[in-house]
């Protein structure tokens, strides 16, 4: 009879096999607890306590003040604005470097210069833009020299920004600036989905008699109409949430809802946290709704990239 020698390994603790499972993630699971959760309970639960600490719909009312709905509706004005311009401008030079005839160096450099510019933000943009088209910036002093005389004697410039009514600012300042990220976004979020695009749907709409209109309109563009439009909620949302290169740029001149919160919190022209708590919830809410719209539509989109 043969006596087998070999030996049974021991049982290992259900608790060590999870440990060792899920060891990986648990500096994520703290950090997202730390800076995400904890934050978020803090501020819903602060967003309804008065300075006393005592429970409140007052700072839940205060939205509907003046001051508030202007600033809502001047960040809804501008985010909308640049994820439009940036959305349109972006999708045409990501299907000049992909579809087009663009040559391989000119994708290669614009991805990259995408990837750099799309979070090229804050305060350095602001002073870029300052020091570029500001009232003293260099674009503005070649434009400002550019000048002749009339035939009745008076000099006349008119390339000078600031005399036809520009300022960098502004708003339209604000949309300039925001827009130099936004379209990069745009770039690098559109490029999978125009990649997407199979040679065998042009080519059957080819054999079917379909002209290069008829393909784009009836195949291409409804295939690529949900990508888009959740592109162009992705930079909504980074425009709304946007705050240092609007505080940056404008001082604080102009009501952002970012700018009013910050003010609330900070108390230097405002001061009650509470408020600025519930702003900030009520941004959370638009945020949230724009990043389900954003996802609805990336699944529709996934179905066609799967095939």
């Amino acid at each position: 009879m043969q006596i087998s020698n070999v030996t049974k390994q021991p049982k290992r603790s259900p608790f060590l096999d999870f440990f060792w499972r899920w060891i990986g993630v648990f500096p994520f699971f703290i950090f997202i607890s730390v800076f995400l959760i904890l934050p978020s309970l803090n501020l819903f639960s602060g967003a309804f306590k008065d300075t006393q600490g005592n429970f409140t719909f007052d700072n839940i009312s205060a939205v509907a003040n003046p001051y508030v709905l202007k600033s809502i509706s001047v960040s809804l004005r501008v985010s909308a604005i640049t994820s439009l311009v940036g959305g349109v401008f972006g999708f045409f030079v990501a299907y000049a470097i992909t579809i087009g005839k663009a040559p391989k160096w000119m994708r290669n450099f614009l991805t990259t210069f995408s990837g750099l510019a799309a979070n090229f933000g804050g305060v350095p943009l602001a002073f870029a833009f300052i020091a570029t088209l500001g009232r003293t910036g260099f674009i503005t002093a070649i434009f400002k020299g550019i000048c002749f005389t009339n035939s009745a004697g008076i000099q006349v410039c008119p390339l000078n920004l600031y005399d036809h009514g520009f300022n960098l600012y502004s708003v339209t300042g604000l949309v300039l600036a925001y827009t130099y990220f936004q379209f990069p976004l745009m770039i690098l979020t559109i490029i999978p989905a125009l990649d997407g695009l199979k040679k065998e749907w042009r080519e059957a709409s080819d054999s079917l008699g379909a002209n290069q209109w008829h393909y784009w309109t009836k195949v291409a563009f409804p295939i690529l109409l949900p990508s888009i439009l959740g592109a162009m909620l992705l930079l909504f949302s980074s425009a709304f949430g946007a705050y240092a290169t609007a505080q940056a740029l404008t001082g604080g001149s102009i009501y952002l809802i970012t700018i009013l919160i910050g003010q609330q919190i900070r108390g230097d022209v405002l001061n009650n946290p509470h408020e600025g708590y519930a702003l900030a919830l009520i941004m959370i809410l638009i945020m949230a709704v724009t990043i389900l719209g954003y996802s609805i539509l990336q699944k529709r989109t996934s179905r066609w990239l799967k095939l």
